[in-house]
């Protein structure tokens, strides 16, 4: 069993965040799903990044840590829908304790000095992604190798942004059920 992080994307803490976190406790997992927008959604990609840039980065890390610090001690998995994923990776990288990060259609820069002892790292993510090209993507994961990450990337022809959310026009239900299948055996193997 893994203790999992799962941090929403720029809708917020929404129905398709619990559902997926009531997917990984069926399969045996404790989860936490930290709602860093306290409570406010957004029903565009447009409102959600003014609510981002409105709370501001440097907070929203604040928020995910504060949940964060006192489960570290137990090895999390961090994860994260888009948005959420971004704020999963920072938190992984400079977590030691760290098992795993699970990035789902989102990833973040990499500071220069990242390092990691053979963190197992999964992205999954649409092909072609309009906030994940092709370009960042390939950059984006030779300097987690270089950091020191076992890395799988997984990629969805033909799906939207956000796949794996029911709730919108880029769910698709193929590639989301293929997702959710890949993360449940990759959180057995952490």
């Amino acid at each position: 069993m893994a203790t999992v992080v799962l941090f929403h994307s720029v809708h917020g803490l929404r129905p398709a965040v619990h559902r997926a976190a009531d997917r990984l406790r069926a399969a045996g997992h404790e989860v936490h799903t930290p709602d860093l927008f306290e409570g406010r959604t957004a029903g565009t990609v447009e409102e959600g990044a003014e609510l981002k840039d409105e709370i501001g980065r440097d907070e929203l890390l604040m928020r995910a840590v504060t949940v964060t610090a006192p489960l570290s001690e137990r090895g999390l998995v961090y994860a994260g829908f888009s948005l959420g994923g971004s704020v999963a990776q920072n938190l992984a990288l400079a977590d030691d304790r760290a098992r795993a990060l699970l990035l789902l259609h989102g990833t973040s820069d990499l500071p220069e000095d990242a390092a990691v002892d053979d963190l197992p790292v999964q992205l999954h993510v649409a092909d072609p992604d309009p906030f994940e090209p092709h370009d960042w993507l390939n950059a984006w994961y030779l300097r987690m190798r270089r950091a020191g990450a076992d890395v799988e990337v997984f990629r969805y022809a033909g799906a939207g942004h956000l796949f794996t959310d029911e709730d919108l026009d880029d769910y698709d239900a193929e590639a989301s059920e293929r997702t959710w299948r890949t993360v449940l055996g990759f959180l057995d193997g952490v």
